[in-house]
């Protein structure tokens, strides 16, 4: 072997070095770096020269060359953000971005994301958060995905409003009150009969023994008081007659001038009868604990003096078994009367229903008018249902346990969080928590095959395969940090090693050079 291929190999190592010193310092310059995955070089020998020796044929390298390198995907450390789609994946797997105007897919472990001002969730590069949209419905636990993986595009920053469907109260009703309103004629409708709707002070204060309001929401959002007044029944003929039964009168009404009901062409709200939406009676045991219940509502067909009591009959009942009843806020045609087409419902739930919504009722009492003094009359759930947690008559202050309804007006997004699983979760302003979307995590069989594009971006090749994707913690991915950035996995203390080893390999090369050319300059001066 000549002079001249000592040179060349001296000049190989000063190649190869040189390049290490490239990959190293890219290490070094990006160790902070968000989601960066540092590069690690090996060397190998190239051919070999044939030559004879004493003992046979022998070889001699003539050189070194770059075998691989190779992207190190170990787990980076995290850091804290104040940013909720600052993500973070910890285990396996890539983030998916798009670029909108190639069409083009990338991966990413920088989960340094924000929504853009058309509401896309977008990386640094202003390259589109791939995900899924969540089925309808689906609010902070198991979701359903729809469709394929797409743009993380929020096109309503607004939660449309919900028409309260179900009014739940759980009260206790002083069994040692007075009698506030009597009609010994209808003693289980005293206070039915002191409403007046067209009044500036439909029923007076003097006239119940307790009342509880709430505030409903009709289909437009807008918000609705409903109170239930509660009167004790204590005529002596019903008393007599209840065996140590204890019965209230109650009644459900909202404000007159809200009540858009119109039946048989009459404007309820027009009549006395403005406002009052349900009457009926609760019955408890001598143990003050609820043993029965009857409601009525006017009926379809009502006609002539809405508080006539003929045009009052048994309510229809909900799925539940809950007696359901309807004030038509919006004044929708065709929506006044629990069974017409448009009617906004609500369910009326203290604590007892019937477990038969077929066959709610018995008793002889159909309508109102029916039940008279006659506490025998008194209709009653066919099978009733009573909860854990119900409405009671305790020889204690009247008062109100629990109270809830399941609508609410019209709402603005006002913050975004990400769970574990990946799903973007908006909380709005009237208190609905939505989920939104899913983020696609994607991995793959020989990562070490991506292609590096720069700013944190990988793009798939043939030899990384087609990409595995998924929702977090499903099959081999990781899970999904929130309010977390991946940092660098460079390790600063292997890389300053490796930087005086490639130095020192360097100078070893030069040094095979240097010696080589005064080798050769002691045989240029044979000649002399």
């Amino acid at each position: 072997m000549s002079l001249t291929g000592s040179l060349y190999s001296g000049v190989s190592g000063l190649q190869a070095f040189s390049s290490k010193m490239s990959v190293i310092g890219n290490n070094l310059a990006n160790t902070s770096t968000i989601g960066y995955k540092s590069s690690t070089m090996q060397f190998q020998d190239v051919y070999y020269q044939t030559v004879n020796t004493g003992s046979g044929l022998g070889q001699v390298g003539v050189g070194v060359g770059i075998s691989s390198i190779y992207s190190s995907f170990a787990q980076g450390s995290y850091e804290s953000s104040s940013e909720a789609t600052d993500v973070a994946i910890g285990g396996n797997g890539f983030f998916v971005v798009r670029n909108a105007d190639s069409n083009s897919t990338y991966y990413t472990r920088a989960g340094n994301f924000r929504f853009d001002s058309d509401g896309n969730l977008v990386d640094p590069n202003g390259y589109r958060v791939q995900g899924w949209q969540v089925q309808e419905g689906s609010s902070s636990g198991a979701v359903s995905t729809i469709g394929v993986s797409g743009d993380l595009r929020i096109e309503n920053f607004q939660s449309p409003p919900e028409a309260t469907s179900e009014v739940t109260m759980y009260l206790n009703l002083d069994s040692s009150s007075e009698e506030e309103s009597e009609d010994a004629a209808n003693p289980f409708f005293a206070m039915f009969g002191f409403w007046d709707g067209t009044t500036d002070e439909p029923l007076s204060d003097t006239r119940y023994s307790y009342q509880n309001t709430i505030t409903v929401y009709d289909e437009n959002g807008t918000k609705h008081d409903l109170t239930v007044y509660f009167d004790q029944v204590q005529d002596e003929t019903v008393t007599s007659a209840a065996g140590g039964d204890i019965v209230w009168e109650f009644m459900v009404c909202c404000d007159p001038e809200a009540d858009g009901r119109i039946i048989d062409g009459q404007d309820v709200g027009e009549t006395s009868a403005a406002g009052l939406l349900m009457s009926g009676t609760l019955t408890f045991n001598s143990a003050g604990q609820i043993t029965g219940m009857s409601a009525y509502t006017l009926k379809s067909d009502a006609s002539g003096d809405m508080k006539d009591l003929s045009n009052w009959t048994l309510a229809d009942v909900d799925d539940d078994g809950y007696p359901l009843l309807t004030a038509n806020f919006s004044g929708d045609t065709d929506a006044s009367t629990t069974d017409q087409a448009n009617a906004a419902t609500i369910a009326l739930n203290l604590g007892i229903g019937c477990s038969d919504p077929d066959t709610p009722w018995t008793g002889a009492a159909s309508n109102a008018s029916l039940v008279g003094n006659n506490y025998s009359n008194l209709a009653n759930f066919y099978d009733p249902e009573i909860e854990a947690l119900a409405t009671t008559s305790y020889d204690s202050s009247s008062t109100t346990i629990s109270q809830s309804q399941d609508g609410y007006g019209a709402g603005f997004l006002s913050s975004i969080s990400v769970n574990s699983d990946g799903v973007i979760t908006g909380t709005y302003s009237n208190g609905q928590i939505l989920d939104l979307f899913v983020l696609t995590l994607a991995d793959f069989n020989n990562a070490d095959g991506l292609n590096r594009e720069g700013s944190n971006l990988f793009s798939e090749t043939r030899e990384s395969g087609v990409p595995i994707t998924g929702v977090a913690n499903t099959s081999d991915l990781g899970s999904v940090s929130s309010c977390t950035l991946e940092q660098s996995n460079v390790d600063m203390a292997t890389e300053m090693v490796n930087l005086i080893t490639a130095q020192r390999g360097f100078q070893a090369s030069s040094k095979v050079i240097t010696t080589a050319d005064t080798m050769m300059n002691d045989l240029i001066s044979l000649k002399r």
